[in-house]
């Protein structure tokens, strides 16, 4: 059982890297495209996060334990003090050398990445439906991560190839390594501090969903962009009525 579950989470967290790794490969070497389509797939990817989050996660969080409302807020806080620290306290915009402009955010994302790879594990612990149905909006986000990594660094004056390794490191590689820490610990957890977890993940999601993937989107202002995220419900919505 644990070999199939362990399987099951390296795989989803493997692929995403891989995503991610596609994403980064593509606007180092098609800049222009990349910059060009990078909306569509937030866009679809926030749907998916978003509509997954609240029809079925926070449902089953609620089920496992009571208090899942409060580390619900404590994993949608969590992540956003954890930005806003990072932008008042480590590095203003204008105060950096070019290169902390760079590295900063690659930091941040590293460590978004790596808790990536901790929902993973959390989610399919759980069953296998919610672990599914968290990975397909995460996984699709990861492809636009890897773009504005690479971007970031290459703006904070990184050279084409540094910048490819190093948003690999930061935004790819630190997902897997995500689920090698965490699977082990997770596995063991008793339901309620399971359903704990799964509350402050589903906070992390709607965070990303909703506070990172759509203002990026708006920012973009594409036309079809709603589509897209109209497309990314849906999804999530057929998903969890076909096996529910």
């Amino acid at each position: 059982m644990f070999a199939n579950g362990f399987t099951a989470v390296m795989l989803t967290s493997l692929l995403a890297c891989a995503v991610t790794t596609i994403g980064i490969y593509v606007i180092s070497k098609y800049e222009q495209w990349g910059r060009e389509h990078s909306a569509y797939f937030m866009s679809f990817a926030a749907g998916v996060l978003i509509s997954v989050s609240f029809i079925h996660i926070i449902p089953k969080s609620f089920e496992m334990n009571d208090a899942a409302p409060v580390f619900l807020l404590v994993g949608f806080l969590g992540i956003y003090l954890s930005n806003r620290l990072v932008q008042l306290y480590v590095c203003h915009e204008y105060d950096c050398e070019d290169y902390a402009v760079g590295i900063i955010p690659m930091l941040g994302i590293g460590f978004h990445s790596f808790i990536d790879g901790v929902i993973y594990s959390v989610t399919f612990n759980v069953s296998v439906l919610t672990g599914v149905l968290a990975a397909t909006g995460m996984v699709l986000h990861e492809f636009p991560e890897g773009i504005v990594t690479f971007v970031l660094l290459e703006r904070g004056g990184f050279s084409r190839k540094k910048s490819t390794l190093y948003a690999f490191l930061a935004a790819a590689l630190s997902t897997p390594l995500g689920t090698l820490v965490s699977y082990p610990f997770i596995n063991t957890i008793e339901r309620p501090t399971l359903g704990a977890l799964l509350a402050i993940s589903a906070g992390a999601l709607v965070y990303v969903g909703a506070s990172h993937l759509l203002p990026a989107v708006e920012r973009e202002q594409r036309r079809y962009s709603i589509l897209a995220l109209a497309a990314g419900v849906l999804v999530a919505v057929f998903i969890i009525l076909s096996k529910g």
